[in-house]
């Protein structure tokens, strides 16, 4: 499918939204692993409004676009779909995990903030990263 040229920046601008999520989570990571606790929550919130903006333009985009079907042919297909599915499925599930992660945060419960961001920051991760990977393989690398 060709994508029409009015939306033809939101796969970069999503993709580079996604980087950014990532880049923003290691930094809060890497500060709060120094006791640097009011800067890491400077990054981490920095990453959940980039991913929201993510999420915000992803869904516009595909709600004007629509599906976007991959163009690679032998064992690029299984490559991309296995990342994709993992992506949408862990996409899903960290939603909820980043609301809980927060609001323990923001609520002070430190002991229970910690025992779930353990799990949530690795699947953001993954997640953000991933999506650039799609969006290279979708859009650069096997794309008509």
């Amino acid at each position: 499918m060709q994508v029409p040229p009015e939306y033809a920046i939101f796969p970069a601008v999503n993709a580079t939204l996604n980087g950014s999520s990532a880049v923003l989570l290691l930094i809060g990571r890497w500060f709060i692993g120094r006791g640097r606790i009011s800067i890491h929550r400077a990054f981490m919130i920095a990453a959940l409004v980039t991913s929201s903006a993510f999420l915000v333009s992803y869904l516009y985009y595909h709600a004007h676009v629509g599906s976007v079907h991959f163009q690679g042919q032998g064992w690029s297909r299984p490559v991309y779909f296995s990342i994709l599915i993992s992506h949408t499925i862990l996409a899903a599930v960290v939603v909820p995990m980043v609301i809980i992660t927060l609001s323990r945060a923001l609520r002070e419960r430190f002991d229970r903030h910690r025992a779930i961001a353990r799990w949530t920051f690795p699947v953001w991760m993954y997640v953000s990263v991933t999506g650039v990977i799609v969006y290279v393989m979708l859009y650069h690398l096997f794309a008509p």
